[in-house]
This record gives structure tokens, C-alpha cells and sequence, in this order.
């Protein structure tokens, strides 16, 4: 079973997902294929609004979730980090480049760079923070320049992948044509794998 795990580097619910997408997958022997993408243009080409162009009742009552969630979860969370929104393209080319690599922990480096963002106070623009995240999943520091066209090719083509297969937002995962929007479906997701 392949499935597709669309996600961004600056959203709050990429980071409170952590490595549980990858936990489920390989409880169920499945592949997880983890597609970094472009949110805000994501929004724009899916009719949706970025957080801070929403009416000001949507941006509070989507801080509250974010909260929610992250106390639920028990996890650590800075609601107005001071690096966002940042550029997602160098964090997620290097993802791209730590995947094609395989040396290290793949789920471990996603959930360190969307740790960075939301707890760390870290710009995950900059290539020394991004470096620090591949060391820390067992990546070379290296990749961070590794493959920079490929990687900007593969981002692009993964968000036209996106919007063709019907992603709208971030985490979304798809598996055999069924589709889970949010961090709050990864159960969801669990009992479906379970089921096949």
C-alpha cells in the first residue's frame, strides 16, 4: 500500500502530525511517499485563504485549535512563532534530497523542521537550521545544498500532484483513492489501512 503524504513545513498541523503518519504506515507495512508542498499557493489554487488573509474571527478560533490540539497531543507549542510564515522551498528541497538519500530517519527529520518552526523559535529558511535538523535524523548536513534543482522540480510537481488529486490542505494523505485531511484523521487513516 503506497501512500501519499502531502504536507508543509510551516503548518501548525504538519508539526502536531510529529512521525505518527510514519508509525501507522509501517504498522500496516505500508510506504509512506512524503511530498513537501507550497501551502499558501496551495490555498490559492483550491479556494482556500491563507491564515493570516482570513477574517479575524478565523484566525482566533484557528489559534484556539491549534492549542487544543497541541495540549491534547501533549505537545509543546508557540502559537505566533517568530519565523513565520517563512519561506517552506529550502526545507522542503532538503527533505526532498534526505528522501532520495535514505540514510536517515525520514519521519524524524519532517517532525524536527516542523519542531523548529513551532516550538524552537528557529528560522527553517536558513540552511544552519536545516543542516541541524539532518544531523539530528541522522542525515549528512550536506544535503542541505544536495540536489537543489531537483528538489525545486519535484516541490513544484508535488503541488500539481496535489491539486489534481484533490488535496486542499495540509497534512493530507491518500491512500488506494481514499483521502484523510488533517492531523485528526491519522486514526482514521490507521482503520482503514487496517481494514484492507
Amino acid at each position: 500500500m503506497q501512500i501519499d503524504y502531502y504536507f508543509a513545513t510551516i503548518s501548525p498541523f504538519s508539526y502536531l502530525s510529529a512521525t505518527r503518519p510514519a508509525e501507522v504506515a509501517a504498522k500496516h507495512g505500508a510506504t509512506l511517499n512524503y511530498k513537501p508542498l507550497d501551502i499558501m499557493a496551495l490555498f490559492g489554487r483550491t479556494g482556500g485563504t491563507p491564515p493570516g488573509q482570513r477574517h479575524e474571527s478565523r484566525q482566533d478560533y484557528r489559534l484556539v485549535e491549534i492549542r487544543r490540539t497541541a495540549a491534547k497531543l501533549g505537545m509543546p507549542i508557540n502559537l505566533k512563532p517568530a519565523h513565520w510564515p517563512t519561506n517552506p522551498a529550502p526545507s522542503s528541497y532538503a527533505i526532498i534530497a534526505a528522501a532520495k538519500d535514505g540514510s536517515g530517519d525520514i519521519a524524524k527529520l519532517v517532525a524536527g523542521i516542523t519542531r523548529a518552526c513551532w516550538v524552537e523559535e528557529r528560522d527553517i529558511a536558513q540552511d544552519d537550521v536545516i543542516a541541524d535538523c539532518l544531523e539530528a535524523a541522522g542525515f549528512d548536513r550536506a544535503l542541505v545544498n544536495a540536489g537543489l534543482m531537483e528538489g525545486a522540480e519535484i516541490y513544484a510537481r508535488n503541488l500539481e500532484q496535489a491539486v489534481a488529486a484533490g488535496v486542499f490542505g495540509a497534512p493530507f494523505f491518500i491512500a488506494d483513492g481514499e483521502k484523510f485531511w488533517g492531523q485528526d484523521r491519522i486514526d482514521d487513516l490507521d482503520a482503514f489501512l487496517a481494514a484492507r
